[in-house]
């Protein structure tokens, strides 16, 4: 890059670089505007030098040529070339002439060339108006008056010139009478009024291309002695001028504390450019300095504010310091001023790093090897020995003088110490620092020589050391004066130049390529730190939504703890409770299993007593029909014997009307027989169904009784049941077997009876129908009385069979019930029923056996009076038969029943009833 500057009047950066390519550029956002074309074929040059006008519409560069390029920078196009004199081989210094009346629009433009003579042409019309300058006393450069009435020039013999434009424009540039002024110190000899002399030249230099016949006048003007000593190279802002000031710091040392922050400002020339500082400010705070806090820990707040604003101003301002790593060492101090004006801090702080940090940053990032090579060429010169101790311990000046200078001797100074040095430094030339710092090594020869260790001497350098700052500052300004000169730094460093006003010059005395490197390099790392600082924020974020899950997840388990605690105290009273209601229960159990137990006593003693009846009543039944049978079976007998005696009385009369009542006694004999028959079977079913009923009852009661028993005893009963009912029914068997043979016997017997009667039926006849008149009589009167004796019976039946029938339906109730609760018990009842059943009609064939062996011993002929003898005895022993068979059934009854009701007792059947 050539050259970097404010265009006038705007915020707008025009920059130029090695191959020609403008750029405009904006400031606030530094973004670019535009780019000026190349310019034609032919018509290149390398622009070294620049100018534009007042208003910023014109801009002119120019170079190692005679031609001069001129820019519409509002176009943005090459407006026109200039081509200059032939003897004009390049350009060094390019530069408008104001004019009031112009608004701005620079026409006269001056051209400084390589013979050091300037012209001022007229960029409208190519012409050449005036120069200025010669080949004898050439112009090194020269800058014109803000109202453009006025051109200063320095010379190359060290001369300033002062000529009058209106003087070299309206007489034909004629130039005035020359002037030599001589201004003499009072204060000193006469012998050194020849430094004070200042020599103004005025006038028409010879043109290369005319003779020089004119001569140049001069007069010298000796200032009397009460003439006052202020000039203009020593007038400062308000009012002040810098030889009084020195003066006064040589008599006092410092100045006053009460005006040393105004004189410090009149001595550095503060532009108090506030615009571009607010420009600056405006930025924020810069990304290498907002963590500073972490570095440099500063108790107050409010000087670390200022701190940070200070030195990203700087950092705004050049890109340097922002990598510059004791660049807040050395503004702090002048932070901690100036904390309550900030526009002077920075001010401050760039004045020192333009003017006394000089070559600082050629060597970045390395320490100014050139600076300390400036201090050490001195220290050799007036100190050999100290310096042969330090290279004997290997110390460089980059131990003993680098860290006095990055810190601005805040570090071993106290503040008022620091104040009475920079108050010496700021009223000389930049090279009177470093002579501080060789004055306060030389000054401290006698510790440092004792030093033999490194850490020894840089903690030396580090901190405050027991020195007489007012011995420093003298042996300082004895240094300036017995410096050599060609070992003295004010050759190679620069004069004190204050800063621009308006806008802030541009610092880049520093290799570019590096800091752009570093910043890169920084910009890389920083963006890695702020990558690393994100995926940890987003780790403490995940750590602390993990914590905060922790912590939910541990109050969850708390909550959840306190509910199990709460839960298991609650469960605690919760058995206790049911502990109580337990006990509670076992208590109301006990009294009600007391009287569940009188109850079932009760029960049981009403039951047993019932049950006692209850066989007491079959037993009775049993009884009254035993006896009934009995009774019949006597009646039958002496009816039997009646009617033996009735034929063996009337044989003889029958015996004679056998043949004629045979048909008609045969007809009646066989129409009472049917009629006896059925009445006797009428009988004996009725007899049946009641003795059928009471078996149901019996065994109804019985079945009730066996729904108590519990699955084994039930399997058991049945086991013993179908064995006994086995054995039982095999007996029977055996018994009907046996009787059946009897039977069969006996009905041969009675065949062969019938048959005799059938014989002797004929004889009987006429004795029957003699007897037929008599026995009509008899048989109405015995009918009349069966008729009442069969209408009681009646009654009697039908109030005993609606008895049964109650029962009986009772009992099946009872039985439905019990089957549709467990089907185990129908089947037995149905078993039972069937097992009754066939045990009332073997009662019934045997019952019939006697009867009809009764009713066919009364079909006896009266005429079989031979065998008389033997029909009784046969008699008599069927009736015995029959008592025997009859004896056999109810014993065989009380047998069953009482081995049904060791079975199934009736305690059983009961609480099975009643207690589900």
């Amino acid at each position: 890059m050539t050259l970097v500057f404010f265009l006038p009047l705007s915020n707008t950066i025009l920059s130029c670089f090695k191959d020609n390519s403008v750029f405009a550029w904006e400031f606030d956002t530094l973004r670019c505007k535009y780019r000026l074309p190349t310019p034609i074929e032919g018509s290149v040059l390398l622009y070294k030098v620049f100018a534009v006008t007042r208003d910023g519409r014109i801009f002119v560069a120019g170079g190692k040529s005679n031609n001069l390029h001129l820019w519409c920078l509002e176009s943005r196009q090459l407006i026109r070339i200039i081509q200059m004199p032939a003897n004009v081989r390049a350009v060094r210094h390019l530069e408008f002439l104001p004019d009031s009346f112009d608004g701005g629009s620079n026409q006269v433009l001056g051209v400084l060339s390589q013979d050091n003579i300037m012209r001022f042409i007229h960029i409208e019309t190519c012409k050449l108006l005036f120069d200025i300058g010669s080949h004898e006393v050439g112009i090194s450069t020269a800058a014109a008056s803000p109202n453009g009435r006025y051109i200063a020039s320095v010379m190359e013999n060290g001369s300033l010139n002062l000529y009058s434009v209106q003087a070299l424009t309206q007489e034909g540039n004629k130039p005035p009478p020359p002037m030599f002024k001589v201004i003499e110190d009072s204060s000193k000899c006469l012998s050194e009024a020849n430094k004070l002399t200042m020599r103004v030249t005025s006038g028409r230099s010879e043109r290369p291309w005319k003779s020089k016949g004119s001569k140049i006048e001069t007069r010298l003007l000796k200032l009397q002695g009460n003439t006052s000593l202020e000039n203009k190279e020593n007038e400062l802002p308000g009012g002040l001028n810098k030889k009084h000031l020195q003066a006064l710091l040589k008599g006092f040392g410092e100045y006053p504390a009460k005006y040393r922050m105004f004189v410090w400002r009149s001595l550095l020339q503060l532009p108090e450019n506030h615009l571009a500082f607010s420009s600056l400010i405006d930025k924020g705070t810069h990304t290498a300095f907002v963590n500073i806090q972490n570095e440099y820990p500063i108790k107050s707040r409010k000087l670390l504010r200022v701190l940070q604003r200070t030195l990203s101003a700087l950092a705004h301002w050049s890109a340097i310091f922002a990598e510059t790593p004791y660049i807040p060492l050395l503004a702090f101090p002048f932070v901690k001023l100036f904390q309550n004006n900030q526009l002077i801090c920075f001010e401050v702080v760039a004045t020192v790093v333009v003017n006394f940090c000089q070559h600082w940053f050629e060597y970045f990032p390395n320490p100014p090897v050139n600076v300390l090579s400036m201090i050490e060429n001195v220290l050799a010169h007036h100190d050999k020995e100290l310096l042969q101790h330090l290279i004997k311990y290997n110390v460089t000046s980059q131990v003993y003088a680098w860290p006095l200078l990055e810190t601005l001797f805040s570090e071993v100074l106290t503040r008022e110490e620091w104040l009475k040095v920079f108050d010496n430094i700021f009223s000389n030339h930049p090279s009177y620092f470093l002579m501080i710092v060789v004055a306060y090594i030389i000054c401290s020869r006698a510790p440092l020589l004792h030093c033999n260790q490194t850490g020894d001497f840089e903690y030396f350098f580090h901190h405050r050391n027991n020195l007489d700052i007012n011995v420093v500052i003298k042996e300082a300004y004895h240094l300036v004066e017995a410096t050599p000169l060609d070992i003295h730094p004010q050759r190679m460093l620069d004069d004190f130049i204050p800063l621009t006003k308006g806008q802030y010059p541009v610092f880049n005395k520093y290799p570019k390529f590096i800091v752009d490197y570093q910043t890169r390099e920084w910009e890389r790392i920083r963006q890695d730190e702020i990558e690393y600082l994100r995926e940890r924020q987003l780790v403490h974020e995940l750590e602390a939504k993990a914590q905060e899950r922790k912590a939910e997840d541990e109050a969850w388990y708390q909550k959840q703890k306190l509910l199990r605690e709460a839960e298991e105290q609650r469960r605690k009273m919760l058995l206790e409770e049911e502990e109580k209601l337990a006990e509670q229960r076992q208590r109301l159990a006990a009294v009600k299993r007391a009287l569940k137990v009188q109850e079932l006593q009760f029960l049981d003693a009403s039951r047993r007593r019932f049950l006692k009846y209850q066989q007491d009543q079959h037993q009775m039944e049993l009884k009254r029909l035993d006896d009934e049978i009995a009774r019949k079976v006597s009646m039958r007998e002496r009816e039997t014997a009646a009617t033996v005696q009735d034929v063996e009385v009337q044989r003889m009369e029958l015996e004679s009307q056998r043949q004629l009542s045979e048909q008609h006694l045969i007809k009646d004999q066989e129409a009472v027989t049917k009629e006896m028959r059925e009445e006797v079977d009428a009988r004996r079913r009725r007899m049946d169904l009641e003795d059928h009923l009471v078996q149901r009852l019996m065994e109804i009661d019985r079945e009730e009784n066996q729904k108590a028993q519990i699955v084994a005893e039930e399997n058991l009963a049945k086991a013993e049941q179908k064995r006994v009912g086995t054995d039982w029914r095999l007996q029977a068997l055996h018994k009907l077997r046996r009787g059946d043979q009897d039977r069969e016997k006996r009905y041969e017997e009675i065949a062969k009876l019938l048959h005799d009667n059938r014989v002797k039926e004929a004889e009987l006849l006429k004795a029957v129908r003699e007897a037929e008149e008599k026995t009509w009589e008899e048989v109405i009167q015995k009918k009349a009385q069966l008729e009442e004796e069969q209408k009681a019976a009646a009654a009697a039946d039908v109030h005993r069979k609606q008895f049964l029938e109650d029962k009986m339906k009772d009992a099946l109730e009872m039985a439905e019930k019990l089957q549709r609760e467990d089907g185990y018990f129908g089947e037995r009842i149905e078993r039972l029923c069937d097992l009754k059943a066939g045990r009332t009609e073997r009662g019934v064939e045997l019952q019939h056996v006697p009867r009809s062996g009764n009713i066919c011993l009364n079909d006896l002929s009266a005429s079989e009076s031979s065998s008389h003898m033997s029909l009784n005895r046969r008699r008599e022993e069927l009736a015995c038969q029959e008592r025997e068979l009859m004896a056999e059934v109810r014993q065989l009854r009380r047998k069953l029943t009482s081995l049904a009701r060791t079975r199934h007792p009736p305690a059983r059947f009961q609480a099975t009833k009643w207690t589900p």
